[in-house]
Formats: C-alpha cells, sequence, structure tokens
C-alpha cells in the first residue's frame, strides 16, 4: 500500500513558533530603523491596500547617512502618514513649492536647491540610504529650501496637501516596469492625473523624464489626452532638458551607452 502523499499535520507547538516568529518579522518591518528617523511603514494600515508604483528597497546606510538622518530628521524631514494636511507655508517659510517624487540618492535635487534658492522642492522617496545622502547633502551646503518626505507619494498628495497648493511637480526617471503585465504599477497613469491637477496651482509645469522609450510614449499620450493638462512643447511632443534639471551621472551613463532621455512638460490648465 503506497503511503500518502499529505503532509503531516501541524503540531501546536509548530504553529506557536511559526506564529511567534511571524510576529517578530511583522514588527521588524514596522519599526524605525532609525529611532528619530523616518519611520519603516509611516501609513500602516490607515489606507487601503492597492497596486503600488514603487517598491522599497532595503539597501545598506553608510555611517554618514546614519548620521543624517538621526541628526536632521526631526528637522527637514516627515513621515507620509496620511493623518493630517501639512501647512506648507509654514513648512516653507511661505516660499513656492515643488513636489518631486523619487529623487534617488539626491544628487540633482540638491544641485536643483542650490541654484534656485526661492523655490522649496518636498523631495518624497522610500529608500533610506537616499534620504540620509539628501540630508546630509543639505545639511553641507546650506540648502534650507529642502524637505524629505517618507513614505507612499499617492497618499502624501491625496491625504495630506491642499488643492492647489503645488507650483510645480517633478518625477524624473520613475520606475519604467518595463514588463507588460507589470504596466498597472507604472506612475504616470489618468489616474495619477487627476490627482496631480487638484494639487497644482494653474500654470503649474508637472515635469516627467525617462529613459524608457515605451514608458515615454505613455506619458505622452496619457498627458496629451488629460483635458487639465496642456503641453508645453510648441509641436505637442517631447520638449528639450531644460537647463534647471541636472544632467545626473547616471543619466550621463546612459547616453553614453545610446539611452535617448525625453522630457515632459505639461502645464496646469
Amino acid at each position: 500500500m503506497s503511503e500518502s502523499l499529505n503532509p503531516a499535520p501541524e503540531t501546536d507547538e509548530a504553529h506557536d513558533l511559526r506564529a511567534v516568529a511571524f510576529e517578530r518579522q511583522r514588527r521588524l518591518r514596522q519599526e524605525p530603523r532609525f529611532p528619530g528617523g523616518p519611520a519603516a511603514d509611516p501609513a500602516g494600515s490607515h489606507h487601503e491596500r492597492r497596486i503600488r508604483s514603487f517598491q522599497p528597497r532595503r539597501s545598506r546606510v553608510t555611517p554618514g547617512q546614519e548620521d543624517a538622518l538621526q541628526r536632521l530628521w526631526p528637522k527637514w524631514g516627515l513621515d507620509i502618514d496620511g493623518q493630517s494636511v501639512l501647512d506648507l507655508p509654514e513648512l516653507f517659510d511661505g516660499l513656492p513649492i515643488v513636489l518631486e517624487i523619487g529623487f534617488g540618492m539626491g544628487e540633482a535635487t540638491a544641485r536643483m536647491a542650490a541654484d534656485d534658492p526661492g523655490t522649496g522642492i518636498l523631495a518624497v522617496d522610500v529608500h533610506t540610504p537616499g534620504q540620509g545622502n539628501l540630508l546630509g547633502l543639505a545639511d553641507r551646503n546650506g540648502l534650507s529650501n529642502i524637505r524629505v518626505a517618507n513614505g507612499d507619494a499617492i497618499i502624501l498628495l491625496r491625504e495630506m496637501l491642499p488643492p492647489d497648493s503645488l507650483d510645480g511637480l517633478r518625477v524624473y526617471f520613475p520606475d519604467p516596469w518595463p514588463k507588460k503585465r507589470h504596466h498597472k504599477r507604472r506612475l504616470i497613469q489618468p489616474e495619477f492625473l487627476d490627482l496631480a491637477a487638484q494639487r497644482l496651482k494653474p500654470g503649474a509645469v508637472l515635469h516627467c523624464a525617462t529613459d524608457w522609450e515605451p514608458y515615454a510614449e505613455q506619458m505622452l499620450e496619457v498627458l496629451t489626452a488629460h483635458p487639465l493638462f496642456e503641453n508645453t512643447a510648441a509641436d505637442g511632443g517631447y520638449a528639450p532638458r531644460p537647463a534647471f534639471r541636472p544632467l545626473t551621472r547616471f543619466e550621463g551613463q546612459g547616453l553614453d551607452k545610446g539611452h535617448v532621455v525625453h522630457d515632459l512638460l505639461f502645464a496646469r490648465s
């Protein structure tokens, strides 16, 4: 007689050990990596689960980045918890404000802040080393017009920013999610544009840049079709890279390999 293919039932002791391990891992995910720094999951379970356009990365944080996070987060950092509307004039001492979604290691953001000290940059990302690096750059270069936000930019836009509060929105080199089954994860979609239009002042510019040709084509298509955005390019296509967007080291490496970068600048009507 053949043995049963069904696995042996789990004992109560094994079940309890597995439950304890699961709870330990859950708590670790929710605890901040640095006391006083960015929260591991700032919005927690306050908001609905949905398809995310980003994937949190747990990379190694250098001692300098850790120091910046612990010293400067209480001063220039904020967690996107979705629980209150930000007082942007107070946060930026009355400066006009541009929201930047996804800043990588923050070099380009710091350069733009240095070149335009009369504009506040609210820079959003979930990459802890990048958050620490940008805070360190701001501190070393005396850039008081940068604030670093940790968490989901959609929750920030929807729950924490007042209508008509932004003077610009920048989305540089977002994840292209190249596989067709992942295209629904791309950030630049009609629903995102609906939300962005509510938070941008009339005349404010949404500036996107990507080196992924199929994503550039999708961006151009959905932006052109949206009734509340107007292409600033006279020919209705892509725009030249504006002088205020720095050419980053990563972008330069791509250009050396033959990549084509497309900029799209659409004004809120």
